[in-house]
């Protein structure tokens, strides 16, 4: 297949693109009405650091416990079913939650198990969509696929879905988790009518066991010297990311006194950013490389860190998050991008697992070392913690700079620049 330059090629014309795009999206919508209301919603339950920092920190600890599972059943079974299929029980789920919150039985026990269960799910759907979107464009196009990608869910998590809490929860406490359990099932009608050509694989031998499996994705990542400083770096990065998301909430309407109105600007601050950094992502990873724009991004998050542990000034934290926002898309484009792009034929459900059980496992550490960190020595604390873990990110990722610059020099010195 000849290579095509990404700058022109687009996407989203294939009508496989525009479902997977439009699923993500409306999928997107109902995640961030959810991610807004519970962190209220567990802070209106107690006001413990800790048991707050327990709801997102089971939030990601499935990854440590099904992640490579599920990329090792995202390389064995349709992908596209499985996404639908996830999609249909997480409905079932918010849905049950949601009349749990309507009846006045929502605890933060119910909260942790919930957040448990839907990521635990997760394992499952995004390795399969990970795996699932080289069937749906070209190879050359994945960067311009996944910035399109990320930037929707992006749009849609911030300025359709988190505007929409507060009128939400105007109407009924559970109105936000009921228009969730939605958006599943919409997305799943979506994903079911996805025709795409199944990926590649190579012959499975017969009895061939998922551990096996699971161990041949881990070798896999292992043996690529990018990917395994990438990953490496991730993990730190997850470590602080943990730490924010737990602690944001309790950061902005304890330490900077700015209420529920200031934790919102913070968030939708961070969307902007977001997409900003979605729609600037293939121009500047064309112009610096991709681990030059990871290195950078990395430095720049750290600053952006301090300046919400440092700066008692709300519109400062709002600025901090935007450019988090920012340069947290353009790492996370590059990122996925140089995954499907590195990985072997038939593998990427097991080696992009691999990454993410291993990258995301910083997360519930995190969310616990930042609870524990603001008990101990105050609210603004974790982000501190948080800045230096992104300065050790910046320094392990150094080691595979020179690689990663290399490789993206020859692949466009093989290029053409075909219009589409």
């Amino acid at each position: 297949m000849t290579a095509v330059d990404e700058r022109v090629v687009r996407p989203g014309v294939g009508g496989g693109f525009k479902r997977l795009w439009s699923a993500a999206v409306i999928s997107r919508v109902g995640d961030a009405l959810r991610s807004a209301a519970l962190p209220l919603l567990a802070v209106s339950l107690t006001d413990s650091p800790v048991l707050v920092s327990l709801v997102t920190a089971a939030g990601f600890l499935p990854w440590l416990l099904f992640g490579l599972l599920g990329g090792a059943v995202a390389d064995r079974v349709d992908q596209r079913r499985a996404m639908w299929a996830v999609d249909v029980v997480r409905a079932l789920l918010m849905a049950a939650f949601g009349a749990a919150v309507a009846c006045g039985a929502a605890t933060i026990g119910l909260l942790i198990a919930v957040a448990f269960a839907l990521t635990t799910l997760q394992t499952l759907f995004d390795n399969a969509a990970t795996a699932l979107l080289p069937a749906v464009v070209d190879e050359a196009a994945l960067g311009t696929a996944n910035a399109r990608l990320m930037t929707g869910q992006q749009i849609a998590g911030s300025f359709v879905g988190a505007p929409l809490v507060p009128v939400l929860l105007g109407i009924g406490l559970a109105m936000p988790y009921a228009a969730d359990a939605g958006t599943y099932l919409l997305a799943a009608v979506l994903v079911a009518g996805l025709r795409a050509d199944p990926p590649r694989r190579p012959a499975r031998a017969a009895g061939r066991t998922l551990r096996r499996e699971i161990a041949d994705g881990i070798r896999a990542l292992w043996r690529d010297r990018l990917l395994r400083w990438l990953c490496a770096s991730t993990t730190l990065c997850n470590v602080g990311v943990g730490a924010l998301i737990a602690m944001l909430p309790l950061l902005v309407k304890g330490w900077l006194d700015a209420g529920d109105a200031g934790y919102a600007a913070a968030v939708a601050a961070y969307g902007i950013g977001g997409v900003a950094g979605g729609l600037a992502a293939g121009r500047i990873t064309g112009r610096l490389g991709p681990a030059r724009s990871l290195f950078l991004g990395g430095g720049l998050q750290a600053g952006c860190l301090a300046v919400l542990g440092t700066a008692r000034f709300l519109p400062a934290a709002i600025a901090a998050m935007a450019v988090f926002g920012f340069v947290g898309m353009l790492w996370n484009v590059t990122q996925v991008t140089l995954m499907q792009r590195r990985s072997p034929a038939g593998m990427l459900g097991r080696t992009s697992a691999a990454f993410r059980t291993l990258g995301v496992a910083g997360a519930p550490f995190g969310a616990l070392a930042g609870g524990a960190v603001a008990a101990a020595w105050g609210l603004n604390t974790p982000m501190l913690l948080a800045a230096a873990l992104f300065v050790l990110a910046v320094l392990a990722l150094s080691p595979a700079l020179k690689e990663a610059d290399s490789g993206m020099a020859a692949d466009r010195g093989q290029t053409s620049h075909t219009g589409v």
